[in-house]
């Protein structure tokens, strides 16, 4: 901490008194000065040690001295030192006096301490302090580096962070939420200041701002180097930081700014695998897809999915819709692949998932959102949202996405759902005399080989076209092993000499069940 008054007062070579302000020597003191001018003042800073030896005072006129007085304390001085035993044996009455009724700091300085044995002090203690800020700025950014580069994500880097500090931290997303926070009961407090983080977005990085309430301090700092800032740190402390604090705070914005940086290229790098896991869902080839997807999308493809197009008035909209649904699909830990396409965005995530949920609730907002006058907002998007539905269907659900999003467009809404297209039934026009006989005609090949006892080939593709071609789950509907269940989908494609990866064929034999099922006769 800087050098204060008290640590003076007890450095015994000074051998300084206090005569007055007894309780106001903790004060810090920025600077000694010796001044003998009648109104030092306007050379003054604030937080100075002013020395003085009355040479041109009318140190004995009370009137006087209490102006005088006052003018000091007003302007922020943190003491004066007066030097006895050169214009004046004893402290004049006067000036005592002065320096009580004001409660100003008031030191004797006795004749064999030259002020510059003062200054020399002050200016030691002012360099030591400025030295430890910056070594404990070194130590605090050497910890906030190893958290940072120990990969285990940002909890431990703010931990590490508010103990620095003597307070607390917190790390948002784009969307203003709350990442991770420390201490634990940070995470509350963070959370209401989710208004000013969403201000701090709007302006370019980097940025900061200073908020609070009589709880405690809290500096916003945007991260990023862009356009558009990639999250928030916000430190909340009971006073104004101080040098050391103000290293610390600074590593941890640089540090973070680097993470997102090196996060936003490993997400390119996603991007561009997504694209191709996309490309070969949309050819038909899901197992391929599968393989290219490895862990990253794997995951996304083994449960049904939903499959959006998204449009924007401008880039802006893109980047709030994505980041939102991002952000959600992070803090519930689902996979989410997301293409850009020309001019738009094609995104699968999980069907019942958080990511699709946030991109509902983006759509209503914006719904609900009074229109502007003239052009369209800079983050209005349309979004059309595909049927559920798995790997061998993205083909067909691609199309249901276009068709919803034209409508979105036409009705001027945020988002449709191919559902509200579809929310009629075709069952009832598959008891048509033609519709059964096509599916008779179909199927028939494989009700014959069924019946002569060779296996179940009619029910194992009823359960393999219900499950979107999930083999694990189709298998554990039939109470078979998956090897046995890819056994008879080849025997069906041979039997029928028609390709299932053929999204054409999968609907033809889906409807052809449909229309078998509704023409057996009901069970009593």
């Amino acid at each position: 901490m800087p050098p204060t008054l008290a640590s003076l007062v007890q450095h015994s070579a000074l051998k300084l008194t206090v005569r007055a302000g007894a309780d106001r020597l903790d004060t810090p003191v920025r600077w000694a000065h010796a001044s003998e001018l009648t109104d030092p003042v306007p050379y003054m800073d604030g937080g100075e040690l002013l020395l003085v030896t009355a040479t041109n005072l009318d140190a004995e006129n009370a009137e006087s001295m209490r102006r005088y007085v006052r003018r000091l304390a007003g302007a922020g001085v943190a003491g004066v030192g007066f030097a006895v035993g050169v214009n004046y044996d004893d402290i004049p009455t006067a000036l005592l006096d002065a320096a009580e009724e004001a409660d100003l700091p008031l030191l004797e300085v006795p004749r064999r301490t030259p002020f510059l044995a003062i200054s020399k002090a002050v200016s030691a203690a002012i360099a030591a302090d400025q030295y430890r800020a910056v070594t404990d700025g070194f130590e605090a950014q050497r910890e906030l580096t190893k958290a940072a580069l120990a990969g285990d994500g940002p909890a431990d880097l703010l931990a590490r962070l508010a103990a620095h500090i003597d307070g607390w931290a917190a790390l948002y997303d784009t969307s203003g939420a709350v990442l991770a926070a420390a201490p634990d009961w940070a995470a509350r407090r963070a959370a209401r200041l989710t208004p000013d983080v969403e201000r701090l977005r709007d302006r370019p990085a980097p940025a900061s701002v200073v908020v609070g309430d009589s709880e405690d301090r809290v500096e916003l700092q945007s991260l990023g180097t862009g356009r558009r800032a990639r999250g928030a740190l916000a430190v909340g402390t009971g006073a104004a930081l101080g040098t050391a604090e103000r290293y610390a705070v600074h590593s941890a914005v640089a540090l973070l700014t680097l993470t997102t940086a090196r996060s936003r290229s490993l997400q390119g790098a996603e991007q561009r695998l997504g694209a191709a896991v996309l490309r070969m869902l949309l050819a038909g080839q899901p197992d391929h897809a599968r393989a290219v997807a490895g862990d990253l999308y794997g995951g996304l493809l083994d449960a049904p999915f939903r499959l959006l197009i998204a449009e924007a008035a401008a880039p802006a909209g893109f980047d709030l819709l994505t980041e939102t649904m991002e952000a959600a699909a992070a803090r519930s830990g689902e996979a989410l692949l997301l293409v850009p396409e020309g001019e738009r965005v094609v995104v699968l995530a999980a069907d019942g998932g958080t990511a699709v949920a946030a991109c509902a609730a983006y759509a209503e907002a914006q719904d609900d959102r009074a229109p502007r006058e003239g052009a369209a907002d800079d983050s209005d998007v349309i979004v059309g949202l595909s049927a559920p539905c798995g790997p061998i269907a993205v083909s067909a659900a691609y199309k249901q996405a276009e068709q919803a999003l034209s409508v979105a467009r036409r009705r001027g809404r945020a988002l449709v759902e191919h559902e509200e297209l579809a929310a009629g039934s075709v069952l009832p026009l598959l008891a048509d005399d033609a519709v059964r006989a096509f599916a008779d005609g179909m199927l028939r090949a494989l009700y014959e080989h069924d019946a002569k006892g060779r296996g179940d080939l009619v029910a194992s593709l009823r359960a393999w076209l219900s499950r979107h071609g999930q083999w694990d789950a189709a298998a554990a509907d039939l109470g078979v092993h998956r090897h046995t269940l890819r056994y008879r989908m080849r025997r069906v494609e041979e039997i029928l000499g028609r390709s299932l990866d053929d999204p054409d064929v999968r609907m033809e034999l889906w409807l052809a069940l449909k229309a078998t099922e509704a023409a057996a006769p009901a069970e009593d």
